[in-house]
């Protein structure tokens, strides 16, 4: 470790300005008896989230000299070892002493072998933690051992629609004019266009946004993937992605991917598959969906892909597919507003009848949502409705919900003797509602 590297990285952080940042509607409680990690895809707002958290600290009376904070992304930190991190924090106290604890935030630390042997000593030593990752390894259930339990997890995903609305100055009332509503209607074409990821939202030039999509796709690739995992076929990988998100709303065939790949020649085997499939979405880039069952041997190894945003969609898509976005927008909405012990399905039926998404707290189901963009359509509609009801009678849930694209009722519906009140809402009247 070069000491005066690591002084001259303190001081400079120290002395940067301050920068502009939108306030996220995530709500982290600043427990000192737990060490708080971020978890979430690469540049959803995470690092700026912890500036956020400074900031106010700040605010409430703390000093810029109590933040202590290491991104092990730096390159002036690559040589930083786990045996060094007590040490750095060590300089900066001698660099910048104060008669409180020092609060300390690590920015990606699963980079370094042995990480959390530092951060529960830190912890043992009565500081206040933050950490940010974009690797699900970084979950509570994940490092419970190495750290005891002290950790509390909160996902960080790219902009909410509620947030894209704050960031372009509407604020969301229980009154919502014509000509409101007329702006909420363009954003929401932006957001299902581009996605959320901040950057893209706070860039006007189109182009632009999906060269940086372009851009955080590649970095993906290359940093999450490829490098952090030792993997030597990159190309592999590329095509690898682009196939899963070619199948984003829909259930994701290993066998398939492994048919196609054996075609071409490639030497792979289908385990190999499963792995990366698995290190997509350890890297947060895709969310894995499981088939609902009540019984925990019965869960049957079938996934629906889901997209971390849905900007990335238009890496693929030679038409717009708006249903396929909408239903990857609930999802996330689903995720983000998740409670504890709430877990989230799809159902399907031996007929292949199917309900996007069951949502369940504790043993209850709670929520049935489809997502259905074309309601004009009675083929459409009827499929929706039956599987809806027929799911409602298995799963003994009354709370049935047809997200629709403009769509808006209140109306039971009937399939032979099932019979039960359904809500059609329109996306953006839904999205709205859910913090």
């Amino acid at each position: 470790m070069n000491q005066r590297e690591i002084e001259q990285y303190l001081i400079d952080f120290q002395k940067r300005e301050e920068v502009p940042l939108i306030e996220r509607s995530l709500k982290v409680p600043l427990s000192q008896k737990k060490i708080n990690v971020l978890i979430g895809p690469r540049r959803a707002g995470k690092t700026y989230y912890m500036f956020q958290i400074m900031q106010k600290r700040m605010t409430s009376g703390s000093k810029k000299e109590e933040v202590v904070y290491l991104n092990f992304e730096s390159p002036r930190l690559l040589e930083v070892q786990f045996k060094d991190i007590k040490e750095v924090v060590h300089i900066h106290q001698r660099l910048f002493p104060t008669t409180k604890k020092k609060v300390l935030f690590f920015d990606e630390p699963q980079n370094i072998k042995f990480w959390e042997n530092a951060v529960r000593e830190l912890y043992d030593d009565g500081f206040s933690i933050f950490i940010s990752g974009s690797s699900s390894k970084l979950l509570s259930k994940e490092i419970a051992t190495s750290l005891r339990g002290r950790s509390l997890s909160y996902l960080i995903l790219p902009f909410s629609f509620r947030e894209l609305l704050k960031q372009r100055g509407i604020e969301i009332s229980s009154r919502i004019s014509s000509d409101e509503k007329t702006k909420i209607l363009s954003f929401l074409d932006e957001y299902l266009e581009f996605g959320g990821f901040p950057e893209v939202v706070l860039e006007k030039n189109k182009e632009l946004k999906m060269k940086i999509i372009e851009n955080y796709f590649d970095v993906v690739v290359y940093k999450d993937i490829v490098e952090r995992h030792g993997i030597k076929d990159a190309a592999l990988v590329r095509w690898l992605i682009r196939s899963v998100v070619s199948s984003y709303g829909n259930e994701l065939s290993i066998h398939k991917l492994y048919l196609t790949l054996k075609s071409q020649g490639r030497k792979i085997t289908k385990d190999e598959l499963y792995v990366y499939a698995s290190i997509l979405g350890d890297s947060f880039f895709v969310f894995y969906l499981p088939k609902f069952s009540w019984s925990v041997r019965k869960k049957e190894p079938v996934n629906k892909v889901y997209l971390c945003d849905v900007g990335f969609s238009r890496l693929i898509e030679v038409t717009k597919d708006i249903g396929k976005k909408m239903e990857n927008t609930v999802y996330l909405e689903l995720v983000r507003n998740m409670k504890p012990m709430t877990e989230i399905f799809f159902w399907k039926n031996v007929q292949k009848e199917e309900v996007d998404f069951v949502v369940k707290e504790g043993t209850k189901v709670t929520q049935l949502v489809q997502v259905c963009q074309d309601v004009d359509d009675p083929v459409t509609m009827n499929r929706e409705i039956k599987a809806l009801l027929k799911a409602s009678r298995e799963l003994k849930c009354k709370n049935l919900s047809v997200i629709t694209q403009n769509y808006k009722e209140e109306r039971y519906a009937e399939w032979l003797e099932l019979k039960e009140k359904i809500h059609f809402v329109p996306l953006w009247e839904w999205l709205l509602r859910q913090e």
